[in-house]
């Protein structure tokens, strides 16, 4: 059972940072409890506030139903007396409302509704989309505007009418104009969040559009140095966020542009490189080559990130 209220948590939610941990995957690429269950502890040990389970970082549109389930379940029992857990949910409508219930049956504490597969949509099918979801489970919903979700100023302003657990906007759009107009449209209504790849690129201009935090996934790997990146983003400290983004962020893009997909694989790659392991990726996705893992190692090294036990 939540421990929040969608009010609740929308308010936990906005002011710190958010991340989504990997799943974990074993030799036969079936999910590893053990290694995920690590990773979930060593997560929710830092000040971050919400992890999102099986989203996109995680895996999740390779996970069946019931591994979905499986996952937010053990995030919850192995994060959620620490800090807010949330599942994800997508796929068909039937199966993102199904993912919601799951979700909400494991005890998360709300939800990210990614697009819909595949289709093309209009308006009034997102909102029905959503609807569906909303009405599936009484935890918070962020919706996740990207992809063939994308949802106008009024649709969002429609979501948040009808439900009142629709909490959240999360971009991976970076449409300025876009943004403006659902920003002033709906106000403090809902919190929003960045969730363009590598969010931290864009997290201080997006601060100023009202997005009070973001999704990080370095934070799998380089917690403390995410956590700190967050905190002059909202002390709005420029020289600081310049000095991380050419230590680490902006070289960290040029490893990750190099292949479709690494946008994950170097998250799973990150926590080779420290030492800690959380197994290969599933298809569609590729792994690192060995030559861009030891470009990454060794990035990781010359910023000053490799923690003291994995220093060489």
């Amino acid at each position: 059972m939540a421990t929040y209220t969608p009010t609740e948590l929308a308010s936990k939610l906005k002011d710190g940072l958010l991340s989504f941990p990997v799943t974990a995957f074993d030799n036969n690429l079936e999910v590893d409890e053990a290694a995920y269950r690590d990773h979930l502890d060593w997560q929710s040990s830092f000040g971050v506030a919400g992890l999102f389970a099986a989203g996109g970082t995680g895996e999740g549109f390779t996970l069946t139903p019931e591994e979905a389930a499986r996952v937010v379940r053990m995030a919850v029992e192995e994060a959620g007396s620490r800090v807010p857990v949330l599942g994800s949910a997508g796929g068909s409508t039937k199966q993102a409302v199904q993912n919601a219930r799951d979700s909400e049956e494991a005890g998360a504490e709300g939800l990210l509704l990614l697009p819909p597969y595949l289709t093309e949509c209009d308006q009034e099918g997102l909102f029905q989309f959503a609807s569906e979801v909303c009405r599936a489970t009484s935890t918070g919903v962020i919706v996740y505007n990207r992809a063939n979700a994308i949802y106008s100023a009024d649709t969002v302003a429609r979501l948040a009418d009808t439900h009142e657990n629709f909490i959240g906007f999360k971009d991976a759009t970076g449409d300025i104009e876009h943004l403006t107009k659902v920003y002033s449209k709906n106000g403090d209504r809902l919190f929003y969040l960045g969730g363009l790849p590598t969010a931290e690129t864009f997290a201080l201009p997006l601060l100023q559009l009202g997005m009070s935090t973001y999704s990080s996934a370095m934070y799998n790997f380089v917690p403390e140095f995410a956590l700190d990146f967050y905190k002059d983003v909202r002390n709005q400290d420029h020289a600081a966020v310049t000095e991380k983004l050419k230590r680490f962020v902006l070289p960290y893009l040029d490893i990750r542009d190099r292949v479709q997909g690494y946008g994950v694989s170097i998250v799973k790659g990150g926590l080779k490189a420290i030492g800690r392991n959380a197994g290969s990726v599933r298809p569609p996705l590729q792994d690192m080559t060995e030559t861009d893992l030891a470009d990454l190692g060794a990035l990781i090294q010359k910023a000053g990130l490799l923690p003291v036990a994995a220093s060489v």
